[in-house]
């Protein structure tokens, strides 16, 4: 979030204050660092709570009742959390001009458009009074924190926030902050909206033909998760995408509303059966690939019901959200779970014909149906109410109202729009759901076919989940409402004024894939493909490519059996599967610059992986970096790929010498492969001497490819002493996009890590506390407290901490413990 000059002032004179107050800096530094050891009084609960926390800071949490075990969850957030809690509230909410004034209002304006809260209302509608037992216990532990902290004393920020907002009132958490911020998560695991978008972009721009070529097919020998060709038979006609309306630029804009949308969001995760296990029972291993943050997205927690009995039957560990309660990834006593990201096409544009005569009314088959609306009122701190009208058509929001060149539309579109018009979005999320009661179900299941039940509410986003249990089963199910459509197959934006292109309902539950112990003792997903073309229903044409899955797959068929040791391996893989590629076209190049050849040298003798002190990596990224930007930043500088659809679309480009695409449009030579493969050289080797030095042999991967840790707000604030305040990094790092160790980063921007695995679970259910987890920052919020970025270095260096499950393990590691008393 930038800062405005009035806003600049105030934080460094804050700076000032700090810098010269010395002691008291440090003074108002730690006022907000909870208690984590001793005893506290809390009204509100029942009996006792132990909290035992690990040397990481890793609470696991005791307790006799259902109520007091999410009461101490939500108190326990709150103490290292919450200003991560309320900030994401403010986004699920549209509220964050509540926060930060006038210069979040288009944010605030689109997201109300879209209604997160109206929605998440309706679903508290739909809560089983199990679940809203559980959401109100939580919500009463947040708010027993917030009873004795306020201000400074719940975190930095909001001692910066008091300077720039000092009228800021926290409010009291509610059950309905938690559905919304399902909401912030279903955004950014969105699906194909961003592509709808940039397809109807190039369409325009490029013609059809290339624009295909620039998002192929899934190819015919990639990778799947349930190969099963008996699944079904066709997949329905893909409608012509010329019968189709194209969109203007938009995807950038979307994007930065909501900080969502970076090309390497996926996900690795994998079960092995006993029999490819050395440790004769399953593993489970996860690793989710989210936009790197600070804090970080993850709260790893323990919550133990003492005794489990029917009245109280949660013992689980694992990875939670802020502000949600419960374990979203790890296990319970009889069973383990991962997810990844399915991806399906759950979004579509519509393009609506709208009535000349009437602003408000849009065609319906040939007649004239009149939009729905709702007011809302926007509060601007330090300004005036805003208000707006949320207009609706029968697919949903009209989102064109939030921009304000929309009329433009037609005049970058090669096809015929209507005139006027208005774009709506039909989005799955914005249906009421049951997913916070899904969590809650799967959470206390004993039985994978009990785990798999709980999924049929796991509506949005959907998900690629892995299952193993203490019996040996293991299994694959993929949930999530994923539309049947009358036409199409959501591949650019469809006409609305017809039913041509409406939503028939979604694919039953029962049809969704699933597997159950299958022959080969594994299963692996990794974003590509579920399942293959002869499956009935169309789920997506959007897959991952498959790169990571087929470097999977090749690990597991190649060896008999693995440790969890051997995993920490896997899961940190780093080989580039564009190396075996480019590197025997890099050797035939003619270079005469003697730093040149130096690096020519290092990158043929590489071993294709991205390790972070590796210089031939270092220099094989750098040239395929300038290669993306030599090839393809003539015709579209501002739609580059990211890595997964880069490397398809350079792995087919690789074989055709004169193609077309390596003339550069902007020289009157006609160039080819060769002539780009040598200046994006030269480029690479003029570039990283500049950042790392004229000595290629003392190049790093990891020199170039940091992760910095930004906090969302203030760590956005373009003064350099702030973000200090609150960023940590750069951290060295190996991986790279679509490579297993997915550390993602963006070829027209630099090296920076932009997406990565948020965390890294190994689960081994022979012995729950021969586990292994990491996440990217810390378990604390708190600026500068010790657990704020102390599992950073760790998870940099691709290590593990212990993943302790029994109650000896934990209390025996137990550095604080801290008793609740009612």
């Amino acid at each position: 979030m930038k800062a405005g000059p009035i806003l600049r002032s105030i934080l460094l004179g804050l700076i000032l204050l700090l810098i010269i107050g010395g002691v008291l800096g440090v003074i108002t530094v730690r006022r907000s660092f909870p208690q984590t050891s001793g005893t506290l009084t809390v009204p509100g609960l029942e009996a006792k709570v132990e909290v035992y926390r690990d040397p990481l800071g890793v609470p696991h949490i005791y307790a006799s009742s259902v109520h007091d075990l999410f009461f101490a969850q939500g108190f326990v957030h709150a103490q290292d959390r919450f200003w991560q809690m309320d900030f994401w509230r403010h986004i699920g909410s549209a509220r964050l001009s509540e926060l930060f004034g006038e210069s979040q209002l288009d944010t605030d304006r689109f997201l109300r458009t879209l209604g997160w809260a109206r929605v998440a209302r309706q679903e508290l509608e739909l809560t089983t009074p199990e679940t809203m037992a559980i959401l109100n216990a939580y919500s009463e532990g947040v708010n027993a924190y917030l009873a004795d902290h306020s201000g400074p004393d719940l975190s930095l920020e909001y001692v910066v926030l008091g300077l720039t907002n000092p009228d800021y009132q926290v409010e009291p958490w509610e059950p309905l902050h938690t559905l919304t911020w399902a909401k912030v998560m279903a955004w950014d695991l969105r699906g194909n909206m961003d592509e709808e978008i940039e397809r109807a972009q190039l369409a325009s721009q490029l013609g059809l033909d290339r624009t295909h070529e620039l998002f192929p097919d899934y190819p015919d020998d990639g990778s799947y998760i349930l190969p099963d060709p008996a699944l079904g038979s066709t997949v329905p006609g893909a409608l012509s995408p010329i019968a189709l309306s194209p969109l203007q630029e938009r995807v950038a804009a979307l994007d930065a509303l909501t900080g969502g949308g970076d090309s390497g969001l996926g996900s690795n995760n994998w079960v092995l059966s006993a029999s490819k296990t050395t440790t004769g029972a399953p593993i489970v291993a996860n690793d989710p690939h989210l936009g790197i943050q600070m804090p970080g997205i993850w709260y790893q927690v323990g919550l133990h019901c003492r005794p489990v009995v029917d009245d109280c039957p949660f013992n689980i560990a694992g990875v939670s959200f802020a502000g949600v309660p419960g374990v979203v990834i790890g296990h319970n006593t009889d069973l383990a779970w991962g997810l990844t990201n399915t991806g399906p096409d759950v979004m579509d544009l519509y393009i609506e014909r709208v009535n000349p005569d009437n602003a408000n009314q849009y065609e319906v088959n040939g007649e004239w149906v009149e939009m729905t609306s709702v007011e809302e009122t926007i509060l601007v701190a330090g300004g005036e109410p805003v208000t707006q009208i949320v207009r609706y058509t029968r697919h949903g929001p009209v989102i064109s109202d939030t921009y304000e060149d929309a009329t433009n539309l037609a005049s970058a579109t090669a096809l015929q729009m209507p005139e006027p018009f208005a774009i709506s979005l039909r989005w799955t999320a914005l249906e009421p759901g049951r997913l916070v009661q899904s969590v809650v179900e799967y959470n206390r299941a004993r039985t994978v076919e009990e785990f798999r039940d709980a999924l049929r509410n796991f509506n949005v986003p959907a998900q690629n989940f892995v299952i193993a249990d203490r019996e040996g089963n293991i299994a694959y199910q993929m949930p999530g409402d994923v539309p049947i459509r009358a036409h199409g197959d959501g591949w650019l934006p469809v006409p609305g004024w017809s039913n041509d292109f409406e939503w028939t309902g979604y694919i039953p539950f029962e049809q969704l894939p699933w597997s159950l112990n299958p022959p080969q003792g594994y299963i692996v997903t990794a974003n590509q493909a579920v399942v293959g073309p002869n499956y009935p229903h169309l789920i997506t044409r959007d897959w991952d490519y498959g790169y990571r899955a087929r470097r999977l797959n090749a690990i597991f068929l190649g060896q008999p059996a693995f440790s969890p040791q051997d995993i920490q391996a896997i899961q940190t893989d780093n080989q580039n599967p564009m190396g075996p590629v480019y590197v025997s076209l890099l050797r035939e190049l003619t270079v005469s610059d003697g730093a040149a050849r130096q690096a020519q040298a290092l990158v043929t003798a590489w071993d294709f992986q991205n390790e972070a002190n590796s210089s031939g990596a270092a220099v094989f990224n750098a040239f395929f970096r300038h290669l993306v930007l030599r090839t393809l930043a003539d015709e579209i500088p501002d739609r580059l790929p990211g890595a997964d659809r880069a490397f398809i679309f350079f792995e087919s480009l690789a074989g055709q010498p004169t193609s077309p695409w390596w003339d550069d449009a902007s020289t009157p030579e006609i160039e080819d492969r060769t002539a780009i493969l040598t200046a994006a050289f030269e480029d690479a080797v003029t570039e990283v001497t500049g950042l790392l030095g004229t000595d290629p042999s003392s190049w790093s991967w990891g020199g170039l490819h940091g992760a910095t840790f930004r906090n969302q707000t203030f760590g956005e604030s373009g003064i350099a002493p702030i973000e200090a305040l609150f960023n940590r990094g750069g951290f060295p790092s190996g991986g790279g996009g679509s490579i297993v160790n997915a550390t993602n980063w963006r070829f027209g921007e630099g090296y920076a890590v932009t997406s990565g695995p948020s965390m890294r679970m190994i689960q081994d259910l022979s012995d729950w506390d021969r586990s292994f987890l990491i996440h990217t920052t810390g378990e604390s919020g708190h600026a500068f407290h010790p657990h704020y970025i102390d599992m950073a270095p760790t998870w940099s260096h691709e290590g593990y901490a212990p993943f302790l499950w029994s109650d000896d393990a934990v209390q025996s590691a137990a550095v604080d413990h801290l008793t609740l008393e009612p």
